[in-house]
């Protein structure tokens, strides 16, 4: 017998097939964009449901979910399981990658952070999307003055709504003493009149952002609680151990200090864009995104399959409309 949860999933998948049509984005086809002057194809519907709130960045509007990279370009943490990214690859198709990006807007959800811009480009060009994107900038030492302007000209013309600094970045040039190389690329990303913001897992990056001066409009930090079975117990936690690795990590936790995340974003007036709030699926969405937004996150950013879009909607439409008032007040 067929337990409830292949119930539900065989429900989704016969109603959404049923939307689509025999042209729609699941049969498969190689050939699924119309040719030169054909209507478009309509995107798979998806039964209503509360849409995603929205908050601004810049001139952009963004909902306040954001759809995650990770599982776009093809990766997805994974702990200790090692067949979890190949069992991922095969799911995600390029048709199921469009397919859920179509059902993320149909939920409200408008933009893709950190990767994927060819899958939005594609969506967007094929069903008539409005999605948008925000990309990360990467800084390397080996890098000249040019090739660093360069690459962010390259992230800007994605269609890049903001852009930020991806935070592998910004936590190596901290740990290795070249923290000036950040400062100087958010100095030359700002020319290009978007907003820019840095990344980090390393609570330590935006207290010396801070400290510095660095002219960033936004926050992109890991945020999750500590409390699950397989986080690092509190006495083996160091920082940057999701760069160095080390005795009791498995690859799921990337928010050591939670409290401390708390009490300095609450002194910082500039939007927070919190990720990892699942810590790789350790945490359910519906106790991650109501403690994201309780503690001060303005937008989380979420990677997620098809299947999980409807619900994980439902949940942060919840979550932001019970917190409207809360200790840090929103920024965005």
């Amino acid at each position: 017998m067929a337990s409830s949860d292949q119930v539900r999933r065989r429900d989704f998948l016969n109603q959404t097939l049923a939307a689509a049509g025999t042209a729609g984005i699941l049969a498969g086809s190689a050939a699924a964009a119309p040719p030169d002057g054909a209507p478009a194809a309509k995107p798979p519907q998806a039964a209503e449901a509360a849409k995603v709130p929205c908050g601004t960045l810049g001139r952009a509007r963004i909902s306040r979910v954001l759809m995650g990279g990770n599982l776009i370009s093809g990766y997805m943490h994974c702990r200790d399981l090692k067949y979890v990214n190949s069992l991922f690859r095969a799911y995600a198709t390029e048709e199921k990658i469009i397919e859920t990006l179509a059902l993320a807007e149909k939920h409200g959800i408008n933009t893709v952070f950190e990767t994927g811009d060819n899958f939005i480009h594609t969506y967007n060009r094929r069903y008539n999307g409005h999605l948008q994107f925000i990309p990360h900038i990467e800084i390397k030492t080996t890098w000249s003055r040019q090739e660093q302007e360069d690459h962010i000209k390259q992230q800007v013309d994605t269609g890049a709504v903001a852009l930020y600094v991806w935070g592998v970045s910004s936590d190596t040039l901290l740990r290795d003493g070249q923290f000036d190389l950040l400062h100087r690329a958010v100095e030359t990303a700002k020319k290009h009149d978007l907003p820019i913001g840095v990344g980090s897992h390393s609570l330590m990056v935006p207290m010396e952002c801070e400290k510095r001066g660095v002219p960033c409009d936004f926050y992109v930090k890991t945020f999750h609680s500590d409390d699950y079975p397989s986080a690092t117990p509190k006495e083996l936690r160091k920082e940057f151990i999701w760069l160095d690795g080390g005795k009791g990590w498995y690859d799921n936790m990337w928010c050591i200090n939670p409290e401390e995340t708390v009490a300095f974003m609450q002194s910082v007036a500039k939007p927070w864009i919190a990720f990892k709030v699942l810590a790789a699926g350790a945490i359910a969405p519906a106790q991650a995104f109501p403690h994201a937004f309780k503690h001060g996150a303005d937008f989380i950013a979420v990677g997620m399959f098809d299947f999980q879009v409807k619900t994980n909607a439902e949940i942060a439409e919840r979550a932001i409309r019970h917190n409207q008032k809360r200790a840090r007040p929103w920024r965005a």
